[in-house]
């Protein structure tokens, strides 16, 4: 915060951990990881819309809180990322459960999805380890504390000074 008498303009808050490379790079990896539960996801979604059974909007719902988890992630908010490693968990479960049944569905007398049941129990499959790794990854990005902000304050030789440290 500011002190008495100084100029708001005098103070720059700077995020030190945004700026390390590894920050960077797990941020990227769990933006990418959260763009492909949302394409497998919305494979599954479209694809085997009509068999979903009771899932569309929990189906619908997942796809929606992905986007959003990744719409806060993008802009370095930390505080979403244990929610994404919670619903990434439960997507795991999801996940393991339903490859079976979309793999039985080939068998005769079933009818057939828009998309192949065999290429849904393949996505089902890919989905298990993509939320595996972004349950890490999320995890990772947490322990980095983004959200660690330090003042400083611009001295009339134009250099910065630490004024105080917030978390």
């Amino acid at each position: 915060m500011a002190r008495r008498g100084e100029a708001d303009d005098d103070v720059v808050l700077e995020h030190p951990n945004r700026q390390k490379a590894t920050s960077k790079a797990v941020r990227a990896v769990v933006v990418l990881l959260l763009v492909v539960s949302i394409v497998l996801l919305l494979v599954v979604t479209i694809g085997g819309w009509e068999f979903l059974q009771g899932a569309k909007a929990l189906q619908v719902a997942f796809v929606v809180v992905n986007a959003i988890a990744t719409f806060y992630v993008v802009r370095w908010n930390r505080g979403v990322l244990p929610v994404t490693a919670a619903v990434a968990m439960i997507l795991l479960v999801f996940a393991v459960v339903s490859v079976p049944g979309w793999f039985d569905r080939d068998g005769p007398g079933f009818a057939q999805p828009m998309i192949d049941a065999d290429v849904l129990g393949l996505v089902c499959v890919l989905l298990v380890p993509v939320e595996l790794l972004l349950i890490v990854a999320a995890m990772q990005g947490f322990r980095q504390a983004w959200s660690v902000e330090v003042e400083r304050r611009r001295d009339d030789d134009g250099r910065r000074r630490v004024v105080a440290t917030t978390a």
